[in-house]
């Protein structure tokens, strides 16, 4: 056997490493809840691993525990070739979600293997730490601190809300790498998807084509505010931090709505407090929102409404407010040569393909700041994801699994 045009991957097989994975972690009914740095994301990781090493890659990890597993090219002076995504979920996360690209990745290299053949460029499936968040904030935070976006340290010295350090969660389960976090030279970096939206569902593509982003501006803050009782307190003595970010978080809603028509979304997603019981008010709160809108100007006027809305909602409550951490991601971001090529494969193969763009966060935003990336996206069931009812069958696969191994196999060989 040998690599041609007529080389498909093997879709069972595919389907069954996503069947071993949706075991580890099991969340609610046909879910996950694979948190980042826990107990089940090691075993996740020691499975991956297992896997890599049968397939004859070389598997190194990082500061901050991304696993890269490599297979050599025939000229291994080119710089690699990146196929990634990430293993850990959200707290009521499905089986797809991420899981679904690192594997692509893997059963590309099993592909190559069952045709013997080798690539001119090296390949590199990476498995990137803590791409959700659900656990330590930010999300997508270790591919962010491969590109240099973060500090290892900074990365190291995050808090998760149960408590632990990330560099001592790292050491406990036995994933703290001492490959540096730095991107070298990257010739291409690849992520499939599934779509994390309704539109290849509603429109029964097989696969789509990510030409870019929906522009997303976010914030996480902090309110200061004042302990006291609830009873005697007097309304205008009153400091309440928890109020302060609830009226932040209502605000941001109500700006999505005001730009719903256009497709704008805005969230209100993480509000804390402490002391947050009865009889006292808060002193402190963070909170964490986000606007997007698929025309840049348009998410930017969102952004500073959001913005003058944190301060105006701070006085409104008598507290002061911080932004601990402010981001912005999306839009033209994704190389065009890529992107053509992709979308040409799909014309080759004779899929039923479609532009589209990304409206969520996906690590290949940071890979973009660094080297030439793409995205593949793949179809769910009515779009539901980040939820145990998030669905898919092999044949949803089937598009995006081939398109990506011929795009990365023609770019690889080069």
């Amino acid at each position: 056997m040998t690599f041609s045009p007529e080389t498909r991957a093997d879709l069972g097989r595919f389907w069954s490493t996503l069947e071993r994975s949706a075991e580890i972690g099991v969340g609610r009914p046909g879910g996950l809840a694979r948190l980042t740095l826990t107990d089940d994301d090691r075993l996740m990781r020691d499975q991956f691993v297992q896997w890599c090493e049968a397939a004859g890659l070389t598997v190194e990890v990082d500061e901050v525990g991304s696993i890269f597993a490599r297979r050599d090219g025939t000229d291994n002076s080119l710089p690699p070739i990146l196929i990634g995504s990430h293993l850990d979920t959200q707290i009521n996360g499905g089986r797809f979600d991420g899981i679904a690209g690192v594997l692509a990745g893997l059963e590309l290299v099993r592909c190559l293997n069952d045709a013997g053949h080798v690539t001119r460029r090296p390949l590199v499936i990476v498995n990137w730490t803590n791409e959700e968040g659900a656990r330590f904030s930010p999300p997508m935070v270790a591919s962010g601190a491969f590109v240099g976006k973060y500090a290892v340290d900074w990365v190291h010295d995050l808090i998760a809300d149960d408590g632990p350090r990330f560099g001592d969660e790292l050491a406990r389960i036995g994933y703290n790498g001492t490959r540096p976090c730095k991107a070298d030279e990257i010739d291409a970096y690849f992520e499939l998807h599934i779509e994390q939206g309704p539109i290849l569902d509603a429109e029964g593509r097989q696969v789509g084509v990510v030409t870019g982003g929906y522009p997303s501006h976010g914030m996480r803050v902090r309110f200061d505010g004042q302990t006291a009782h609830t009873g005697p307190t007097p309304m205008d003595l009153r400091h309440n931090a928890l109020i302060a970010g609830a009226r932040w978080l209502t605000a941001v809603d109500d700006i999505g709505w005001d730009f719903a028509v256009g497709d704008g979304k805005a969230t209100g997603s993480r509000l804390t407090a402490w002391p947050n019981k009865p009889g006292i008010l808060s002193d402190t709160a963070q909170a964490v929102a986000d606007v997007r809108h698929p025309d840049p100007v348009t998410a930017r006027v969102m952004g500073e409404k959001m913005r003058r809305a944190l301060f105006a909602s701070a006085a409104m409550a008598g507290c002061t407010a911080e932004i601990e951490d402010e981001w912005f991601w999306g839009g033209d971001i994704f190389d065009r040569a890529l992107v053509d090529g992709i979308r040409d494969q799909a014309i080759r193969m004779g899929f039923d393909w479609r532009d589209i763009r990304s409206q969520a966060g996906h690590d290949a935003y940071h890979l973009a700041m660094h080297c030439p990336t793409a995205m593949i996206f793949t179809p769910c069931k009515g779009g539901i994801t980040h939820n145990n009812a998030e669905s898919c069958e092999p044949e949803d696969f089937l598009a995006g699994l081939n398109i990506l191994l011929h795009a990365v196999v023609t770019r690889a060989d080069r």
